[in-house]
């Protein structure tokens, strides 16, 4: 008899979904599986703390459309992971946990590092489950690929007590599941398709309004046909931004307030009506546009605002409906309505571009901004982080590819941009992917720059630094904690073996970027910028139209 253990059973399962990359943090009881999975040609990468394991893990599915594998140890290795798990539920991200427990025969005995790991995970989880025998493990974890993926997607966990990825098992007593998900995609009910057909035929101030449900779906193509054949405006939420080019002629990003007030009928496609879109309710929005939502989640239909129509949907193929029930019927949206949002927008990215252009010292962040934006690949994945910087930074700077913008999204979890940046270049090791975070921000995750350089993972990370937590507009010196001091972060990255460089002068922004992409290792780009500008989001609760930020007006986008 040929006897297997429990971790190379789960390294098999792994590599049988097609996970190429894990991130993990070495500790008991998972070192077996991490062996197993290295033998296997699965890529390691080890971390200096497990909630930015489970970052990583996150942007590599936000940025491939894939889920994502972190592995931890038992007790705190484990529960380090949670604020990272529960982002990724929150975003809706199908990030895979596997965490190592204490010996299942002495659970309530008080094993080493025991604590009830379930209880733990599944209220941030969509399914969690804890493996009892090997003979299971694969069965198990290609349920929480299954788990994972379909439906709105999302964190699945396994609990992987010792004994059992210890215990060895007849080899032949052990069958992998052949891959047990559907990739089926449910169109919309036909009858609510020419409802909402009618509506866009008719409006004359129709915009769409997209969100992360139109990456998992991958319906960019079907998207663009979409609006190209109506004529309809669009905007993209943040974490979905290149899903369709910012570029594009029916993107008006800088009038985004102003169309949700005007618009007479919203298709919201793939996103939720929650604080980001203050609820779906007016002034924000029209209380009389006629609103017609789209998501693979029934529950999301109608919750915290009506809808005229109501579609359950993968965004794909609710796009192919709606574009071929509204058929050549659509008149055009109205010429006055793409030229109002379209002077508006202009109006706004022009007044955007004084500070973008400016060459005061301090540097305003608009301005480190720009140089970055200029800097950045066609196809380069950003990554923003912060207060402050982040922003301004997803006010300014544009992404043309599904999959090329990361942020922590609505959990606000800041932190996560240099692990973040970590795993998304793991992901596309080919493209640019640069990490703009503010230095609050950047402290939560600093020691990550080691694991960018131990593992050769070359990532641009770019500072802005205004000395603390939001900045000294707020008379941040008198608030206890608000002050940080501009410190020489980069004579840290400097001792982790990483390219590094402090910039004070706006023109040297670009030179500095120059150098640290031919490095050839990790880069960190300390940029000092000015410290009383303060950039003020529209009220949650209000969203009325008027100035935010400072000497300039500007919407958020």
């Amino acid at each position: 008899m040929v006897t297997i253990d429990g971790s190379t059973i789960t390294a098999r399962a792994l590599k049988n979904e097609g996970v190429d990359s894990i991130f993990f943090l070495p500790g008991g009881p998972i070192g077996g599986i991490i062996q197993a999975a290295h033998k296997l040609g699965i890529r390691c990468v080890d971390v200096r703390h497990e909630q930015a394991a489970a970052n990583m893990a996150h942007a590599y599915s936000r940025v491939t459309g894939r889920p994502g594998i972190c592995v931890t140890a038992s007790g705190p290795g484990t529960t380090n992971a949670v604020p990272g798990i529960a982002n990724a539920m929150v975003d809706g991200c199908p990030v895979i946990h596997l965490g190592g427990a204490s010996p299942a025969v002495q659970f309530g005995m008080g094993g080493f590092q025991e604590i009830d790991q379930l209880a733990v995970m599944r209220p941030i989880t969509k399914w969690a489950d804890r493996i009892l025998t090997p003979r299971r493990i694969p069965e198990l974890v290609s349920a929480a690929f299954r788990h994972a993926t379909t439906g709105r997607p999302g964190p699945a966990y396994l609990d992987f007590p010792k004994d059992v990825v210890e215990d060895q098992v007849d080899e032949n007593e052990i069958t992998y599941q052949a891959l047990s998900r559907t990739h089926a995609r449910p169109p919309g009910d036909p009858s609510l398709i020419k409802e909402a057909a009618e509506i866009l035929i008719k409006a004359e101030r129709p915009i769409v309004i997209a969100g992360t449900g139109t990456f998992w779906s991958q319906s960019g193509p079907e998207f663009q046909e979409f609006v190209e054949k109506t004529n309809i405006p669009f905007f993209t939420m943040p974490q979905t931004r290149g899903i369709v080019p910012d570029d594009h002629d029916l993107s008006f990003l800088g009038s985004r307030s102003m169309a949700f007030r005007d618009a007479d009928a919203i298709l919201v496609m793939g996103t939720r009506f929650d604080y980001m879109l203050a609820f779906g309710q007016s002034p924000r929005f029209s209380a009389g546009a006629k609103m017609i939502q789209v998501d693979i989640e029934s529950s999301e239909i109608g919750h915290n605002r009506a809808v005229d129509v109501g579609i359950v949907g993968d965004a794909k193929m609710v796009f192919q409906q709606l574009t071929e029930a509204i058929g050549n019927r659509r008149r055009s949206a109205s010429k006055a309505w793409i030229d109002k949002l379209g002077i508006q927008d202009a109006a706004n990215r022009e007044l955007q571009e004084v500070q973008m252009e400016s060459d005061a010292v301090p540097i305003h962040p608009l301005r480190l901004c720009k140089e970055v934006r200029d800097f950045l690949d066609r196809d380069a994945v950003l990554v923003v982080d912060g207060q402050e910087i982040l922003n301004f930074g997803r006010q300014s700077i544009p992404s043309f590819t599904p999959g090329s913008r990361v942020n922590c999204g609505t959990f606000a979890n800041i932190g996560t941009g240099v692990p973040f940046g970590i795993g998304a270049k793991v992901a596309r090791p080919d493209k640019q992917v640069l990490v703009l975070t503010g230095d609050g921000s950047f402290g939560f995750h600093a020691m990550e720059l080691d694991t960018a350089a131990r593992n050769k993972i070359n990532v641009i990370t770019v500072i802005s630094n205004n000395g603390g937590w939001a900045s000294h507009a707020t008379s941040r010196k008198a608030q206890p904690g608000g002050y940080l001091g501009f410190s020489d972060y980069h004579k840290m990255a400097n001792a982790f073996g990483c390219y590094s460089e402090r910039v004070e002068k706006p023109a040297d922004i670009r030179p500095a970027l120059e150098r640290a992409a031919k490095a050839g290792v990790p880069s960190l780009i300390n940029v000092i910028v000015d410290d009383q500008v303060k950039n003020i989001t529209q009220a949650q609760s209000a969203y009325k139209p008027g100035a935010i930020g400072t000497k300039i007006t500007y919407e958020e986008t």
